[in-house]
């Protein structure tokens, strides 16, 4: 069936509506009476807001996941939240390894282009070995989650180890901790707990640098210079990315807190921000300046081929690089040794605009029909496009066309902004013809 339908799809075409595909059947099962804890139909607009949330694994919500949904509404939204994680595509080539079918070329490709691979040889491979490393890092997160919410919860704490586990290796940002009294909670109650920020921070670090990354970690281990240089660029722009705002928060921020709840504090709030959604302490009383650098935060997200959305640390990266390059007047961007490609920089510079356009375009259209600041609803738009989660409380209260238009923007950020261009004006037969140049001025 994938074979007929890709003679007359694209592999970005076939992405694009795979995820589209998976939202709908997901919000068409959240709004039957069994996935609400009340047993009544939930209307359609709050499950396909919920659906998407979860598929796209950003974790806003309008409904409280905890106490709204029941058990099997929580099951779905996990499942919907590890398919989102893995990718649709990855999900239906591993469905057809495990009947025991051959994969079909035109299902390599697809796979290839969703996952970002730098060739179409050993895709089979990396899918096998994605699903896992997926599940063992899954398995051992729920398992170290275990003693505290065991010790919390009971036997119900084994659901919740699970849950949150998943949740947080794929960046999705979504909690069952909420109660009837307490919604919306987050992990505020677990703040001081340094078993939970440290497991539930790892989860999200490792499921946000990426498959390739993984792949080249565990062939080439601690031998940096073999790594590629995408995994060099990921690793490198991580790491600054967690530690500078961390220093920040830490001597801008939280200094009502005991020095270890400071330290855990600043840590979480720098990691979680590019993508995975979780909270540990109440962000709209956060100052303007420490929300300001969460939306750059947001939109920036985590690293290609991963659990993880936004524009991605390579993409800033790139384009830093591109800017370095500039100041010197060097006609090539290179790093670790290594030139890289101009089409490359022109991605990332349209990756930018894009984004630049649909957290702006998505705010001022928010403010204006709510009626609400600007500054508010640029970082709801920021936490959609960027599929974080984080919110300053406002998206539950919004009306059904702003809701709306967050998710359209879930949609997007998950998809990819490339992925989206290549599927809506790819063409199979492109034009080699090439116009004159002529210069112009800039700057």
């Amino acid at each position: 069936m994938m074979k007929n339908i890709g003679r007359h799809f694209t592999p970005f075409q076939l992405i694009t509506m795979g995820f589209a595909a998976v939202i709908l059947f997901g919000a068409f099962l959240l709004t039957l009476p069994i996935s609400s804890v009340e047993g009544v139909f939930t209307p359609f607009h709050k499950a396909l807001f919920t659906s998407t949330s979860a598929v796209c694994v950003t974790g806003l919500a309008v409904l409280d996941t905890g106490s709204y949904w029941s058990f099997f509404g929580q099951l779905v939204i996990l499942i919907l939240i590890q398919i989102g994680g893995l990718g649709v595509v990855t999900v239906t080539v591993s469905v057809t390894l495990l009947s025991g079918k051959k994969i079909s070329l035109m299902q390599r490709t697809t796979m290839q282009d969703a996952i970002a691979a730098p060739r179409i040889g050993g895709i089979v491979r990396l899918t096998k070995f994605i699903l896992k490393g997926t599940f063992l890092v899954e398995l051992i997160g729920a398992v170290l989650l275990l003693p505290v919410f065991g010790k919390d919860f009971g036997v119900k704490g084994i659901w919740m180890s699970i849950f949150h586990s998943i949740s947080a290796f794929c960046n999705a940002g979504f909690d069952i901790l909420g109660t009837t009294k307490n919604t919306f909670p987050s992990l505020l109650q677990y703040a001081g707990n340094a078993l939970v920020n440290v497991v539930i921070m790892l989860l999200i670090i490792i499921g946000g640098i990426g498959f390739l990354t993984w792949e080249d970690v565990c062939t080439n281990t601690y031998h940096f210079r073999r790594y590629r240089l995408q995994s060099k660029i990921v690793l490198v722009t991580t790491a600054v990315l967690i530690l500078l705002p961390s220093l920040f928060f830490f001597f801008w921020n939280f200094k009502n807190l005991a020095m270890e709840e400071r330290l855990l504090a600043s840590f979480f709030q720098a990691v979680t921000p590019r993508t995975a959604g979780f909270n540990t302490v109440d962000i709209g009383k956060m100052a303007e300046p420490a929300q300001t650098l969460i939306i750059i935060l947001m939109l920036i997200g985590g690293s290609p081929s991963s659990t993880a959305g936004g524009m991605k640390t390579t993409t800033i990266a790139v384009l830093l690089l591109n800017a370095f390059a500039t100041f010197r007047s060097k006609d090539t961007v290179s790093a670790f040794h290594r030139r890289i490609d101009n089409h490359v920089i022109r991605d990332a510079a349209t990756l930018l605009m894009l984004y630049v356009m649909l957290f702006f375009g998505g705010g001022i259209a928010i403010s204006m029909y709510e009626g609400l600041p600007l500054a508010e609803c640029l970082y709801e738009t920021a936490s959609a496009v960027g599929t974080v989660g984080l919110t300053l409380g406002i998206t539950p209260h919004l009306h059904m066309a702003s809701q709306l238009i967050l998710i359209v923007l879930m949609y997007l950020g998950r998809v990819g902004g490339l992925t989206l261009i290549y599927a809506v004006f790819s063409s199979r037969n492109k034009s080699k013809a090439k116009f004159p140049v002529e210069q112009i001025t800039v700057g």
